[in-house]
């Protein structure tokens, strides 16, 4: 492929996102696809976690995980991911679909620096627990000798995003058709060993971390515990970036 068909959307270009749609499916999706290609041609593709800490994406695995070494070799890897918000009903199953946001990373895993492992880390890890790095011990140097913290620079002409929303915009309709919101919310917190609840994790109860929220489906713990009404976020709240 040329590179112009690497950087650029070839359906449906009107979709295509700025930076600020890139870093929020990177902030807020947190597991995504990893793929590169082996020595002997084979694809090699991997779900896993990762967080963005500024103009770089961070992954982390086991120092033993032959396929993290293989990409930290230099390798030219691909980070995808991809975030449904909603399902779209028309009165034609053809022109059914799904509202979504995705992105693609382009790019050269390197190491991080052994000066930078621990701070990597904690962005790491506060990235999916807002907070939680505070409040917990620092980094042995024999755990972070066991982890590979590999990084993926985010730089223009290396990624792409793309989104849909709204409904499916079929004026010559004839029955019932809209679109059905989705949202991820974490539930109450199932306790392993009793003590003080972590300000991390009750955290989550406080409102939406990007889409994330914990509660019921529809609703919200406040502070107080009080029941927030989740209406007015059932709305399409991206709606200029409508394709």
């Amino acid at each position: 492929m040329t590179d112009e068909q690497l950087t650029s959307l070839t359906r449906k270009p009107d979709r295509g996102g700025d930076r600020a749609l890139l870093d929020e499916v990177l902030d807020e999706a947190l597991v995504g696809v990893l793929s590169t290609v082996t020595d002997d041609g084979q694809p090699w593709s991997v779900p896993m976690l990762a967080a963005r800490d500024g103009d770089r994406l961070l992954i982390h695995g086991s120092t033993g995980a032959g396929a993290l070494r293989h990409v930290a070799a230099g390798r030219p890897a691909t980070f995808t991911a991809f975030i449904v918000d909603g399902l779209v009903v028309a009165d034609t199953l053809f022109d059914h679909s799904v509202n979504y946001r995705s992105v693609v990373v382009r790019g050269t895993l390197s190491p991080v620096a052994d000066d930078d492992a621990a701070r990597a880390l904690d962005a790491f890890s506060d990235a999916v627990l807002p907070g939680r790095s505070a409040e917990v011990r620092d980094h042995t140097r024999k755990e972070l000798s066991a982890t590979a913290i590999l990084q993926l620079p985010i730089v223009d002409g290396q990624w792409l995003c793309k989104a849909r929303a709204g409904g499916p915009g079929d004026d010559t309709a004839q029955g019932w058709t809209g679109h059905v919101p989705m949202r991820v919310v974490y539930d109450e917190p199932v306790v392993e060993h009793d003590g003080e609840l972590p300000g991390s994790v009750a955290g989550l109860g406080k409102g939406l971390l990007g889409e994330r929220g914990m509660g019921g489906v529809g609703a919200l713990q406040d502070p107080d515990g009080d029941e927030v009404d989740q209406q007015a976020e059932d709305g399409d709240h991206r709606e200029d970036q409508q394709g």
